[in-house]
């Protein structure tokens, strides 16, 4: 049951899956559409899930769960990795490698591996204000409040003295 984003309950489950581009607008257009359908027909043990998603600066697409409703199992967890492997085979766009870093760099969104991004952290081309986006939040309240955040406060700080 597709619910809009932003009505989901605090508690509500996230997945964030990070582009290692960003989508054109007619990619977007299509993406909204599929995600549309696949939500409407997402299910647990044959019971509806009510989520939502969300797709911020063309690149972040970011699923919701009210677990409150009915809580996701194996099986709907699978069903979204396989939708989300089916949208990079169809835009030819990793969503799944979870190391790799995005950071803002002014209003644009910059993405590089981990290792590239130690580097400039080593080299002081980003600093403890650098914004991240913290992948790792699993809920909507974490989403609003420490997804897009200061490097300094997200594991990011790790790599930068």
């Amino acid at each position: 049951m597709l619910v809009d984003f932003n009505t989901l309950p605090e508690t509500s489950r996230v997945w964030i899956y990070q582009a290692n581009r960003s989508f054109s607008e007619e990619e977007l257009q299509e993406i909204e559409t599929k995600l549309k359908i696949f939500i409407e027909s997402w299910t647990a043990h044959g019971s509806d899930l009510q989520a939502g998603y969300t797709i911020k600066y063309k690149r972040f697409i970011v699923l919701g769960l009210n677990q409150n409703l009915n809580k996701a199992t194996g099986c709907s967890i699978d069903a979204s990795v396989r939708f989300i492997q089916e949208l990079e085979q169809t835009y030819k766009v990793d969503l799944m490698d979870k190391m790799n870093v995005s950071y803002k760099q002014g209003e644009f969104v910059a993405y590089k591996s981990l290792t590239d991004f130690k580097k400039m952290a080593k080299d002081k081309a980003i600093s403890k204000k650098t914004i991240v986006f913290n992948n790792l939040v699993t809920n909507v309240a974490e989403f609003n409040e420490n997804w897009e955040v200061p490097a300094s406060e997200s594991w990011h700080s790790r790599f930068i003295k």
